[in-house]
């Protein structure tokens, strides 16, 4: 097990750190309007390397908190909701993202979020750099480790600045003092700031296995994301060979057999589930895992993860039996029936699978692929009550009657739960409520599998689907699923095989506009029941920019993207 604690025992004062930072910004109205304060700044914030680790570890949480930590349902969004993958599932006719064209507006809280969060880090990741530059160092390696770890985290947040609002200013510096000129600078010089950074930190962060504790950047994590940069520019053989230093030079490689905690809760787990499995990501013999997120019950500030309440169905609504009894009379705790199942937790459908995501994508190897196995896809669901004369028989509708909202029982209460968001008989706080939809699991913000896709992207614009389709393979062959043929490879085919292998971890949302695919997938796949399509437009293949942001740079024109002109 590689050393956890030692990143997450300082989160909560790099956290504290990057408040107070944060102090130098009165970002109330509007995050590119910057007001500096008396008591701090880069000079006194950073006056030794302890200083510095604290603020860098700050930029951990910060980025951390793209991907847990928080129990919002916008945490979805850029993963699936509303893409091609899924729609909110509590609420399909009127809920969150159910409608592109009153959502995604310049005044829509979602474009706002996204900014916000995105430029902070921006800011916190400039005035870090500048600290480290600001003070004498007596260990030049030590030096450019916090440098490499600090352009890291601004190449993380550009790369969602550039790819959902496309032109954006281009801030390197710390800002100082009050500015509203602010222009946006070319998707283009983005990309370069962008692929400078990961190539500096390419070089000088540690090497897979010499990282200071878990969940802190080595050089392939920086690799694979400045081979999605290379691609995001069309620079296809930089990204080939930038996802093959990582598959390559790191002693990376797909687990093939089982490892770590194996439970068998479902009888069809295989080595797929148990990459998921809590405590599993951070093993020294997990070499699928390139860059993981900490959650830790056990520490303060020690993060969490909402993917269950996020994901999963909400089974614990559905109401009774057929014979009238509770349909899930659930775990003992307590000495009470909750009415939850501390295998499932308690999710509440926000993200409720396409039928593209929970059927088409499998139909070809419904039966063989472990990613599809129950253990993994859960698509049976029992009634549980002693007391009704069904306990024990799958809940099937055709049982019943007649129910008072079969629009909810299909998107809602029961559909196909996709175990790797969840933490079976795993939880740490509110027992009584299974979990309450979060547990406390690491979540992979970079795995190997990813890079082989990556890399299958780039040969496919070289050309080469024969080599796209080795890579496509190497990954579908750990799953036992079908090899596919290099005349069937085709951006479509790699956005179905990462759909198979990345739901829920992919930035689907990214990735989609990355490819100029948004809008064409969602109208085809976003089959929400209550607004097919979602209402999505052709413009929204760019986010608006914050109608905010515009009003308040007096000093210069920030222009809005085209399409949401008033």
């Amino acid at each position: 097990m590689k050393k956890k604690n030692l990143l997450q025992k300082y989160i909560s004062a790099g956290t504290l750190l990057v408040i107070l930072l944060l102090g130098i910004y009165a970002c109330d109205e509007g995050v590119l309007e910057e007001t500096p304060l008396d008591f701090i700044s880069t000079s006194n914030a950073f006056n030794s390397a302890d200083d510095v680790e604290m603020g860098v570890v700050g930029l951990y949480s910060l980025a951390r908190d793209w991907y847990s930590a928080v129990n919002e349902k916008y945490m979805f969004v850029y993963v699936a909701l509303g893409t091609d993958e899924a729609y909110f599932g509590e609420d399909p006719a009127g809920g969150y993202m159910s409608n592109w064209d009153t959502e995604i507006t310049p005044t829509g809280s979602l474009p706002k979020t996204y900014w916000t969060k995105a430029f902070d880090l921006v800011y916190q990741a400039n005035t870090v750099i500048a600290g480290i530059e600001s003070i004498e160092w007596n260990n030049e390696d030590k030096k450019n480790l916090y440098l490499a770890e600090a352009r890291f985290f601004r190449a993380f947040s550009y790369r969602i600045l550039v790819t959902m609002y496309g032109d954006v200013p281009l801030i390197t510096e710390p800002v100082t003092s009050a500015k509203t000129d602010f222009v946006r600078d070319a998707a283009s010089n983005i990309h370069a700031l962008m692929e400078e950074d990961l190539a500096f930190a390419a070089e000088k962060l540690p090497v897979r296995g010499q990282e200071a504790s878990a969940g802190r950047l080595t050089q392939g994590a920086a690799w694979q994301m400045l081979s999605e940069t290379y691609l995001a520019d069309n620079k296809c053989q930089d990204a080939a060979d930038a996802a093959s230093h990582v598959i390559n030079d790191y002693g990376y490689g797909l687990m093939t057999e089982r490892f770590g905690s194996q439970p068998n809760l479902f009888g069809t787990e295989n080595v797929y589930f148990d990459l998921f499995t809590k405590e599993n990501h951070n093993l020294s013999s997990n070499t699928e895992a390139i860059w993981v997120i900490q959650n830790d019950p056990d520490v303060t500030g020690g993060g969490f993860y909402a993917g269950e309440r996020g994901f999963g169905c909400a089974y614990y609504r559905m109401g009774n039996t057929p014979d009238g009894y509770k349909a899930f009379r659930g775990d003992l705790y307590d000495n009470s029936y909750t009415g939850y199942s501390d295998t499932l937790g308690r999710p509440v459908a926000w993200g409720r699978p396409t039928n593209y995501t929970a059927y088409d994508i499998w139909r070809s190897d419904w039966d063989n692929d472990y990613r599809n196995s129950e253990a993994c896809v859960k698509r049976h669901f029992y009634f549980d009550n002693p007391s009704s004369a069904y306990d024990g028989m799958e809940i099937d509708w055709s049982l019943y009657e007649s129910r008072s909202s079969a629009f909810k029982d299909t998107n809602q209460y029961i559909y196909p739960y996709f175990m790797k968001v969840a933490a079976p008989n795993d939880h740490y706080t509110d027992l009584s409520r299974a979990g309450g939809g979060v547990n406390h699991k690491d979540l992979y913000a970079m795995r190997l599998a990813e890079t082989y896709l990556l890399r299958a992207e780039a040969y496919l614009g070289l050309g080469d689907k024969g080599l796209a389709a080795a890579d496509i393979n190497t990954v579908r062959e750990r799953s036992n699923a079908t090899p596919v043929l290099a005349a069937d490879v085709s951006i479509d085919y790699i956005l179905d095989e990462r759909a198979r292998e990345l739901f829920t971890e992919e930035w689907r949302m990214l990735t989609l506009m990355r490819l100029g695919k948004l809008v064409e997938r969602v109208r085809t796949y976003n089959n929400n029941p209550g607004n097919p399509g979602a209402s999505i437009q052709d413009y929204h293949s760019l986010w608006p920019i914050p109608q905010t942001e515009i009003d308040l740079n007096t000093g210069a024109v920030l222009e809005q993207n085209p399409g949401y002109e008033e």
